[in-house]
């Protein structure tokens, strides 16, 4: 009997009744809500969407099933009545995605076990009995960290208004309590869903730290409670397992409306939210702690606590430490004059501060290494220091350049320039020392160089902090280089060996204890060599920058910039981490979270811990087992090696395909995106500039994909991969990579998941197009191939088979937005057919951009 199956199917019946059908009970319940013209929404909506399917099958235009939805149920409406019942139509489809996502949130627990077999806990007992082992997992946990990044992305819609109504929904959800489900569908119905302005940098990190505050602070405490607690067990030291990163209001790479001020107001706002959390807990705790011998310390935490979390005027410090020795104070006096009782609520406020110390979440820096090359150019034309440098220093070769670093620290007395970006780069650079004073060193001690080329993009960088306020002993900064195109990732060794070579780097090094992150971008290596090159590419990197680092006995942690799609490097995230092997370092997990990954994954208290642990697990399990990458065996990395390249050769070709670009601004909105009011950040680099592949974001480059619901980046030229092994009579060995790597099952599986978001009869009536439709043939023909291929080598009958829930509950998401796809490809056919200045164009537009919100939410993985 196969215990596999058993569950599994549980799980799906689980999915049907417990999500599936309440669901469909409330939504049924929130149609007939007082919403404005409800009576003609509310019973038009359900017609539509089966009108929908219907021209979907009959591969009709959107233009056709729409207009033969109009003559048939609502012939008096003239343009504008249809444009607005479609504005209707998107409000309710939008409120409908929520409720389903609180539907399904609200039975996290009864979907999700956690596998008690790789938990810290069940290695922590194997070693009782085994030293070896038992020596090993102890180690392993000492080195062992967690470190998880928020990032601001355009894809995560919902403002803080919603996010407390999905909250309290998901809550009543769980406990049926229809009065107030009736109440907060009323209230969803009324609550508007986005900006009327678009965000600055400061309002996308207040927003993001949302999660930070109801989710974050009390889902990480409870993750290292129930370590420090395993741990206790078998007589080991408590151990900071988990850190929290935050990129709103440091990340600066290409986004010219961040500037040194929002980074030094968001480092404030991060510890005053902080801080008003602590406040929180320690008035619950005061209510408790009402006994002899610590009034007077109680009475001066709560002055603290009180004046840091809402005095704007106080000077702020670092002041962590002492209020963990005022607690020990307090607990000391309970468990010798009253039993311990209550204090486990100072040990949990304790461990808080432990895990959060002033800061929160440690902001990043982050800029391109053209514009650092530029502030570096810029500075050398100042004195005192440009005595040292050759007027020709940028035509030298990288070993000249490196020769001519001098590291002396210098106060550099700068000309007159307009510059911004030079001007925010060296007042940002100055700015750390004081957010390290008043928040602690974690606060902000990270500077992350994208698009990182060359070791002197670092070492040009650490010359420019010693020339702006910082020398050399005092120099608590990690140096991050960011390794994103193919070609960069194949050259990261050489260039991480160079710096591990270089005397001064390497002396940086030990004060910072041997420690080094590098940080590999998913989402750029897809865009530039495709879904699988990427993968491969990246783990190849990690396997050389590991061996590297190990030669140097450095102390390697891989942040891994991911996205929420497999094609952003998303998906099935602790399998990848799970399979890693031990040729690469796994002992420090870093990745950001990002777009619908925070909601989906990390947006209640139940579902951030069991990915927190998950991610735990995955690693304690991977430096347990030590298994060999068999990847990297001749025979696997020779077959990998070629479908890489076919791969990449079939993408390629793709990108260079003249129509390939303005198919995308055709029948996409990517060319609306940036009207969307979501994000600070511009959808491409160079903003003022015509729109080419290379400036154009990642994330703006899959989301226009996803919302035509083709997901190329996710598979495309991994069929022909396949079939070029197949036909070369090597399929044998294909299966057998299958099944014995873990990391290419988790690629093959993650694909499935990008495909099984795709739906190319949505775009049947492409083909008949006169310009594109034999470039839309050549992605469909592609994608039939892919799937194919897959469903061979997987042994599965359909896509994600062995992920039944999932892939019900992406179904169902479809379903639900079928309506919004249309209605924006027919909004986007109608801005060419109209005149740009008319107001009709201008409704087309917003009807258009507006469709984006629910699609994407709905997607809670695609962008």
């Amino acid at each position: 009997m196969n215990h596999n199956l058993i569950a599994t199917g549980q799980k799906e019946s689980t999915f049907n009744n417990e999500v599936v059908s309440r669901f469909e009970l409330y939504n049924s319940l929130f149609l007939t809500l007082p919403f404005y013209r409800v009576k003609d929404t509310g019973t038009l909506l359900p017609l539509f969407i089966k009108h929908c399917e219907e021209g979907v099958k009959a591969h009709q235009t959107s233009g056709e099933i729409i207009s033969t939805f109009i003559e048939k149920y609502a012939q008096n409406y003239n343009n504008k009545d249809v444009i607005d019942l479609l504005f209707r139509f998107i409000q309710y489809i939008e409120r409908q995605v929520v409720l389903f996502d609180a539907v399904e949130d609200a039975s996290f627990n009864k979907l999700n076990t956690m596998d008690d077999q790789s938990s810290m806990h069940s290695y922590l007992s194997k070693g009782v009995d085994n030293e070896e082992l038992g020596n090993k997992i102890k180690t392993l946990i000492e080195d062992f960290s967690l470190r998880l990044v928020l990032t601001a992305h355009p894809t995560q819609f919902y403002p803080g208004s919603v996010l407390s109504i999905i909250t309290d929904l998901t809550a009543a959800l769980k406990i049926n309590d229809i009065t107030s489900i009736n109440e907060l569908l009323q209230q969803l119905g009324k609550t508007p869903f986005f900006n009327k302005k678009s965000p600055t940098p400061v309002d996308e990190a207040l927003s993001l730290a949302w999660y930070l505050e109801n989710v974050f602070y009390f889902a990480a405490a409870q993750i290292q409670e129930e370590v420090d607690l395993n741990l206790a067990e078998f007589q080991l030291a408590p151990k900071k397992i988990i850190e929290l990163g935050f990129w709103p209001g440091g990340d600066r790479d290409g986004n010219p409306n961040v500037h040194t001020q929002d980074t030094i107001q968001v480092a404030k706002m991060l510890r005053q939210i902080l801080f008003r959390c602590y406040y929180r807990d320690f008035r619950k705790l005061k209510r408790r702690i009402t006994f002899r011998g610590v009034e007077n310390t109680i009475a001066v935490i709560q002055d603290v606590l009180y004046k840091n979390a809402f005095d704007t005027n106080i000077v702020p410090e670092n002041i962590a430490q002492n209020l963990i020795d005022n607690l020990y104070e307090i607990k000391n006096t309970l468990i010798a004059d009253h039993d311990g009782l209550f204090a486990n609520l100072v040990d949990d406020l304790i461990r808080k501060i432990n895990l959060y110390g002033c800061h929160f979440a440690s902001l990043d820096i982050r800029q391109d290494s053209r514009v650092l090359r530029e502030v570096h150019a810029f500075c050398r034309q100042s004195k005192p220091i440009v005595s040292l440098f050759p007027e020709n220093y940028d035509t030298l070769s990288e070993e000249e350049k490196i020769k001519l670093l001098s590291f002396k620290s210098a106060k550099v007395i700068y000309a007159e320039q307009n510059d911004e970006l030079i001007n925010d780069t060296l007042n940002t650079i100055a700015e750390i020392q004081a957010i390290q004073k008043s928040n602690g060193e974690l606060a902000c001690h990270r500077f992350i160089i994208s698009n990182c080329q060359q070791a002197s993009d670092i070492l040009q960088l650490m010359e420019l902090f010693l020339w702006n306020g910082w020398d050399e002993e005092n120099l608590t900064i990690d140096f991050v280089p960011l390794f994103e195109t193919v070609n960069d990732l194949e050259g990261a060794g050489e260039i991480m060996e160079t710096l591990y070579m270089h005397p001064f780097y390497i002396k940086h090094l030990a004060k910072r204890g041997f420690k080094q992150d590098i940080m590999l971008g998913f989402s750029d290596s897809t865009k530039d060599g495709g879904y699988l090159m990427a993968n491969w590419s990246i783990l190849n990197a990690k396997v050389a920058l590991t061996t590297v680092s190990a030669a140097h006995n450095i102390r390697l942690a891989f942040f891994d910039g991911r996205g929420g799609p497999p094609a952003r490097g998303g998906g099935k995230t602790h399998r990848f981490y799970a399979s890693m092997g031990k040729e690469i370092a796994n002992e420090n997990i870093q990745l950001t979270i990002q777009g619908q990954t925070i909601s989906s994954q990390y947006g209640s208290i139940d579902s951030a811990e069991f990915n927190m642990a998950q991610l735990i697990n995955a690693g304690i399990s991977s430096g347990v087992r030590e298994k060999h990458n068999i990847l990297l065996d001749p025979v696997h990395k020779q077959l990998m090696d070629s479908m890489a390249a076919d791969s990449f050769k079939s993408f390629v070709n793709l990108r260079k395909h003249p129509l390939f670009l303005s198919y995308l601004e055709r029948f996409s909105p990517l060319s609306l995106l940036s009207r969307i009011n979501i994000s600070s950040r511009p959808v491409k680099r160079n903003s003022g500039e015509k729109l080419k592949l290379e400036d154009l974001r990642a994330i703006s480059f899959v989301t226009s994909w996803g919302q035509l619901k083709q997901n190329i980046p996710g598979f495309y030229g991994v069929g022909t991969a396949l079939k070029n092994q197949d036909e070369s009579g090597n399929w044998d060995n294909v299966v057998r990579t299958y099944h014995k790597s873990g990391y290419f099952k988790t690629i093959i599986d993650n694909c499935m998941m990008s495909m099984s978001k795709s739906d190319f009869s949505l775009t049947a009536h492409f083909q008949n197009d006169k310009e594109f439709g034999s470039f839309w043939k050549m992605l469909n023909d592609e994608y039939v191939l892919t799937k194919e291929m897959l469903l061979k080598l997987s042994g599965q009958a359909v896509l994600m088979e062995n992920y039944p829930v999932e892939r019900r509950s992406i179904a169902v998401r479809e379903k639900i937005i079928l309506p919004l796809v249309l209605i924006q490809h027919y909004a986007l056919h109608n801005l060419l057919e109209t005149d740009e200045a008319t107001e009709e164009h201008q409704s087309y537009e917003k009807l258009a951009i507006r469709t984006v919100y629910g699609i994407v939410n709905a997607g809670r993985n695609s962008a």
